[in-house]
């Protein structure tokens, strides 16, 4: 492989690498030269950063190796994008059974990650849906299945530090078609907002939450529940870009409390149903090219974490002290999720997940701090595909699961080749 000295970032862009990059090409050119593997860095920390050593850029391998029309079973490269396998797929009648936010991530990012989606509540984690993992370990390639049990689990939401991941069987579901149709409601507040999660029965939900609400309205947002259908693909407009780094007053509370407001009143008191195309759905921003430069230079954070469902009130406290720090985007999301979960280090557990985005200003950690101390007390965890700035302590705390992880970790990895600037800021593969 060649390898090329360059710089990057995740995609908060608050934290950056510079080391040698390889971009193979075909699975024949990946040799024993073993480092961490990385895909369109949609983590937005330092999960997919290795500062000053070396990372294999796999975004290249990114074929459809097989596809069994009676089954669904799908096998793919690491680095297929998960957009793509919609777009391809999708007009065919099949549909990838859990999708992220974004389209861009890669396969082998969202087994990493074991993401989740707009419907967990009923089909739990993406790596529950994956029945096969070829990896490469050192100079040994190999396949494993949930039957490794360790290793698998070790796999699924492990970071990528079992080996780097070549391929991935995947078993699609039937949709009933390659569009979506969403009703929309609003929720005027915290108690209405949770009482629509809770008692829909849509196939896909999500709220959008209005961070900057505070008094009555605290916790007003947008629920949106949607279902596979059958119909012509709407017109979808080429995608923009944001061409430069905003300037740092663009979100400025004042701006960013004024587009809540119009953004929620954007559905009619009496709610609406609309036909969307499904990337329009799965992956909104999408739509906006390097939409994380309006953030500015210097980037930004995401906190991202759930609590058990008899925990609520601390996500409302939670909300509290967001609204009054003047720091929310508006970009924040709240879901309920079930129970499923397929590795030792995944994030889902049964409860209601809160993300929001917060521009990387001076007082940002130490409002993160605070969230984060609360998630603890709550029994709660935060998820790695978003950290930036926690302790090892507090995840280690969070995750029982992570003396098991790190035994089937440092088993598959013994020399630490794999480490991650993520993996060693939270000491996840030392001693406890």
């Amino acid at each position: 492989m060649r390898w090329k000295t360059d710089s990057y970032a995740g995609w908060g862009r608050a934290l950056r690498a510079t080391g040698d990059l390889a971009r193979p090409e075909r699975r024949a050119d990946l040799d024993s030269a073993i480092a961490p593997a990385i895909g369109k860095r949609r983590s937005y920390g330092d999960a997919a950063l290795n500062d000053g050593g070396r990372a294999i850029d796999m975004t290249r391998l990114d074929r459809i190796l097989s596809f069994d029309e009676d089954t669904g079973l799908l096998e793919v490269e690491a680095g297929m994008q998960l957009g793509d396998i919609v777009r391809v797929f999708s007009p065919r009648g099949w549909l990838p059974p859990v999708l992220p936010g974004t389209g861009f991530a890669t396969v082998g990012g969202a087994i990493g990650m074991d993401v989740h989606g707009k419907n967990h509540h009923n089909a739990g984690s993406f790596g529950q849906h994956v029945t096969r993992i070829r990896l490469l370990q050192g100079d040994q390639r190999r396949t494993i299945t949930p039957r490794n049990r360790a290793l698998w689990q070790a796999t699924l939401g492990g970071l990528g530090q079992t080996g780097i991941i070549l391929s991935a069987t995947i078993q699609m579901k039937r949709c009933a078609g390659p569009v979506m149709t969403v009703t929309e409601r609003r929720a005027e507040g915290w108690d209405e907002h949770i009482a629509m999660l809770d008692a829909s029965a849509a196939s896909y939900c999500v709220g959008w939450i209005d961070a900057t609400a505070t008094e009555q309205a605290l916790g007003r947002g947008i629920v949106e529940e949607a279902e596979p259908a059958r119909g012509l693909i709407p017109r979808r407009g080429a995608p923009k870009a944001v061409p430069l780094d905003a300037p740092h007053f663009a979100l400025s509370a004042p701006i960013v409390r004024a587009f809540n407001a119009l953004y929620y009143r954007r559905v009619p008191d009496h709610g609406r149903t609309v036909v969307r195309s499904m990337p329009d759905f799965f992956f909104p921003l999408d739509k906006i090219h390097d939409w994380n430069r309006l953030y500015g230079k210097r980037g930004f954070h995401q906190f991202q974490c759930v609590v058990p469902l008899d925990k609520k009130d601390r996500l409302r406290d939670m909300l509290t002290l967001i609204a009054g720090s003047g720091l929310a985007s508006p970009l924040a999301v709240l879901k309920r999720m079930g129970a499923g979960r397929a590795g030792y280090l995944s994030f889902p557990m049964e409860g209601y997940t809160l993300a929001v985005d917060f521009p990387a200003r001076p007082e940002a950690p130490d409002l993160i701090v605070k969230l984060e101390q609360m998630t603890v007390d709550a029994g709660g965890r935060l998820y790695l595909a978003k950290d930036a700035l926690a302790s090892g302590e507090r995840i280690k705390a969070m995750y029982p699961d992570w003396p098991k992880w790190r035994d089937a970790v440092n088993a598959a990895d013994p020399d630490h080749l794999l480490e991650t600037d993520m993996t060693r800021r939270l000491t996840l593969r030392s001693p406890a």
